[in-house]
């Protein structure tokens, strides 16, 4: 009769299918970790004058502008390290304020920037995010001055001019565009921008290469609907920035790319050197998992068999009770009777002439055994008490075999 057929047992998957499968669901776990790490920071607000709004307020389209004209976009600076590096030396920095910027922020940025090119522009007006339309908003009205004057007072000491400019137009690189909306100025006798005899719109610092510009309406997102003023915004800026297509947007001031959290510090250095040696020791780990070293272990006994599992234990009971110190005498006198017995010591021989009995056996040792029994018994702890014992074994061992 034959064997019964015994069919094989197919996998449903195999083993490079898993693999890839498992590489695929890590890659695309190591990829959702990052996008969700860094996604607020790319994520545009809404509204407000940031360089990435694109609210009436804000200044999106400027950077689309110099994108347009100087053939490539203008960097943004998302933290304070891009800010006074060296190549941002090279570059004209426009810092757009808005009201609710941070003021600690903005006294680091002019620290920072010291004899670098900057550009500040003031705020202007209070709007409001439009719930119709996402990025849209709405303008309220104009921000005191006193609200303005404590951003400009953070800068240089000087304060907005009081009293609404009836200056209807204004001179930019002589191009003539029209002037904002109550129009808002500084006193300043060598004026960059003019808006009348000694006020400026856009002024220059005395110690610093800073540029002050009051009004927002000549470059902002509103201003470029007209073609003179989206005109007259390239040659500003031009006659500002140190090189053609120089210019850098600041976005920490807005707290953009500046949240730091536990998911930032482990993908950035320095801690990134120990993100990825972890990362390394469980893929070394997990590769080790895949296949079996050598043959399985098989589980001991609770309870071993045999005399040296009853010695151990008896041991280890003696040690738990703390009476392993006393047993120095009583293993001297129980291997002085059993060297009596290998050796055919006389029958009631006492202890002391047994020893001497013993010792007259060594011929080439006096008092041999008498001497290590003195130190069996002398033994103060676990290392001496097992030093003499070696003593007596040896002794009695070499005494035996002589006799033989």
């Amino acid at each position: 009769m034959s064997a019964p057929t015994v069919e094989a047992v197919q996998e449903p998957f195999s083993r490079k299918t898993l693999f890839w499968g498992i590489f695929a669901s890590l890659l695309a776990a190591a990829g959702f970790f990052l996008l969700s790490t860094y996604a607020p920071d790319f994520r545009q607000p809404e509204g407000g004058g940031t360089p990435l709004s694109k609210g009436g307020s804000g200044y999106a389209g400027l950077v689309e502008w110099l994108k347009l004209a100087n053939g490539q976009s203008a960097p943004m600076a998302r933290s304070e390290e891009a800010l006074s590096s060296g190549l941002a030396s090279r570059f004209l920095l426009i810092v757009t304020i808005a009201p609710n910027s941070d003021p600690a922020a903005l006294a680091r940025i002019v620290k920072l920037r010291s004899g670098k090119a900057t550009l500040f522009v003031l705020p202007k007006w209070i709007t409001l995010p439009q719930q119709d339309h996402e990025g849209w908003e709405m303008k309220i009205e104009r921000l005191p001055d006193t609200v303005v004057n404590d951003w400009l007072g953070r800068i240089t000491k000087a304060k907005l001019g009081e009293g609404d400019s009836t200056i209807k137009q204004l001179d930019v690189e002589g191009r003539t565009v029209a002037a904002p909306d109550e129009l808002k100025w500084v006193a300043d006798n060598h004026p960059l921008i003019a808006a009348g005899t000694g006020r400026a719109v856009l002024t220059e610092l005395d110690k610093e290469p800073f540029y002050i510009l009051t009004d927002p309406d000549l470059i902002n997102n509103a201003a470029l609907k007209d073609p003179q003023k989206a005109a007259a915004a390239l040659d500003m800026i031009a006659m500002l920035e140190p090189g053609k297509g120089a210019v850098m947007f600041d976005l920490t001031l807005h707290g953009i790319g500046q949240k730091y959290d536990l998911a930032k510090l482990l993908v950035e250095p320095p801690f990134l050197a120990l993100t990825l040696s972890v990362l390394a020791a469980a893929a070394l780990a997990f590769l080790h998992g895949l296949g079996r070293f050598g043959p399985p272990r098989t589980e001991g006994r609770a309870i071993a068999f045999g005399k040296r599992a009853l010695v151990d234990t008896t041991a280890m009971l003696l040690k738990r009770a703390g009476r392993i110190e006393e047993l120095g005498d009583r293993y001297a006198m129980l291997m002085r009777a059993r060297a009596s017995a290998l050796l055919g010591a006389p029958q009631g021989l006492p202890g002391e002439a047994l020893d001497r009995w013993l010792d007259s056996r060594d011929r080439g040792e006096p008092q041999g055994f008498s001497r290590r029994f003195k130190a069996a018994n002398e033994a103060g702890n676990l290392a001496q008490m097992h030093e003499a014992a070696q003593a007596l074994h040896d002794w009695t061992t070499r005494r035996l075999g002589e006799r033989r």
